[in-house]
């Protein structure tokens, strides 16, 4: 790991107030120096300098500047931050100031991997970072905290230690293999098997909540033509997306935008109306909207119910019979006096007047998000693939190490499968990770993070 100086800009470039440049590395405070005039003595301290171009002289700014210790600081290594005025020109030619004082432009998430090769971070803290960034709802803002306080790295270290308590257990079989059945019960084995192994699944029953949180709930809005459809899609975003006549049909293609929904993450999809129809651009619509319902995590049914005819109610059933994500049916058109007279005792809404809309966002978080909401924000829940797949991994060793106890394997051999169990786990956690994993997970993150 690479522990030369490094620079970047934290803030966004464009008009605003202030933006914040970051420096940390060896020999950071000699680069700054050359710059910072004066630079600050006491770590910690922040106060207003003069900042010039180390080689032509010329003022620049005259920004705030701190500067911390290691390994008191975020990188745990020795690190500046300096305060410019906002705006493109400032903040720019400040970077470039430093860059020829010695810095290396900083590579995306290189100052977060820095905090965790100097343990001041653990790879879930540092994705969660990450996450908190680009969260976009409260719902993802709590989990993104909660992990980025180590509760799932909490979570993980106790399933770790759990598996390294089995391991201890059978270190005894492999220490007397002279006795029958070994100095520890068959059945303390077992026990301590069920209690890590139902403790690592309940975890990772998480997963297809916590990823649907990170990403936002696909919520694909469907129905017949003319049902209502983009007016509701319109009304849960809160501005108008998709255009609404009274044609038939004016939907073409699916509309995708996002949406915070009882304060959580949804992508609302709206699309064009089922039905057959001889026209080629509604066909190819059509099947666009079919490959939506197809990957969907909830389904809004749009029903207008201008009549309570049997078959209008077996297009609904056959509809429903062939979705693979839950269906959440909805009257339309609330405000018309025929849709309510028909649609007694169902979720009916207007777009029109608001009512019902209210009902229908808490029924919809309760379907996508009814599970995370249960378990509350101090329980961790695995939001991310890398995750899933380490817990997978974990979960099939212990299976194997169940199997290979059930088959007499000798426990020298049976035992591999409980330290293959461990380093999955390490790896999530980042104790033990190859350097591509660690270049995957850096690349997303923000330059100057």
């Amino acid at each position: 790991m690479l522990f030369d100086p490094i620079v970047a800009l934290a803030t966004p470039p464009g008009r605003s107030a202030l933006a914040v440049i970051r420096m940390s590395g060896r020999g950071v405070f000699e680069v700054a120096a050359r710059c910072v005039r004066p630079l600050p003595d006491t770590p910690g301290a922040m106060r207003r300098t003069r900042f010039v171009h180390p080689v032509t002289g010329d003022l620049i700014d005259e920004p705030l500047v701190a500067r911390y210790a290691a390994p008191h600081s975020y990188t745990g290594e020795d690190m500046v931050e300096v305060f410019t005025h906002g705006g493109l020109a400032v903040p720019a030619e400040a970077v470039a100031a430093l860059v020829a004082a010695g810095a290396r432009p900083a590579a995306p998430g290189e100052f977060a991997r820095r905090a965790l090769g100097n343990g001041k971070l653990d790879l879930l803290q540092a994705e969660a970072t990450a996450d908190l960034i680009e969260a976009e709802s409260p719902a993802q803002r709590r989990r993104a905290l909660q992990q980025l306080d180590r509760g799932l790295s909490r979570r993980l270290e106790g399933l770790r230690e759990d598996v390294l308590g089995l391991e201890a257990l059978i270190a005894y079989d492999i220490d007397f293999p002279e006795e029958d059945e070994g100095p520890i019960p068959e059945q303390r084995v077992t026990n301590a098997w069920h209690a890590a192994r139902d403790r690592l699944a309940r975890l990772l029953a998480t997963a297809a909540d916590g990823e649907r949180l990170r990403e936002g709930a696909l919520l694909v809005i469907a129905g017949r033509p003319n049902a209502g459809k983009s007016s509701l899609f319109n009304a849960l975003l809160g501005r108008d997306r998709a255009i609404v006549t009274e044609l038939p049909g004016t939907t073409r293609d699916a509309i995708e935008a996002p949406a915070v929904i009882e304060g959580f993450p949804f992508r609302l999809v709206d699309t064009a109306g089922l039905r057959d129809t001889s026209d080629r651009v509604e066909r190819l619509g059509i099947e666009v909207s079919r490959t939506y319902l197809a990957a969907a995590d909830v389904i809004l049914f749009c029903d207008e119910r201008i009549d309570d005819s049997s078959e209008v109610t077996a297009v609904r059933a056959a509809f429903i019979a062939q979705c693979r994500a839950p269906v959440l049916t909805v009257t339309t058109k609330g405000d018309l006096p025929q849709s309510r007279a028909i649609a007694q005792g169902e979720l009916v809404v207007s777009a029109v007047t608001g009512e019902g809309l209210e009902q229908l966002r808490r029924a919809l978080a309760e379907l996508a998000f009814g599970r995370l909401a249960t378990l509350g924000d101090v329980e961790p829940v695995v939001t991310r693939a890398r995750h899933r797949l380490a817990l997978e991994r974990a979960l099939a060793e212990m299976d194997a190490f169940r199997e290979a106890r059930a088959q007499g394997v000798e426990a020298v051999v049976a035992a591999t499968h409980l330290r293959a169990a461990v380093g999955a786990l390490d790896e999530l956690i980042g104790v033990v990770t190859p350097d591509d994993v660690l270049d995957r997970v850096f690349s997303t993150f923000c330059i100057g993070k």
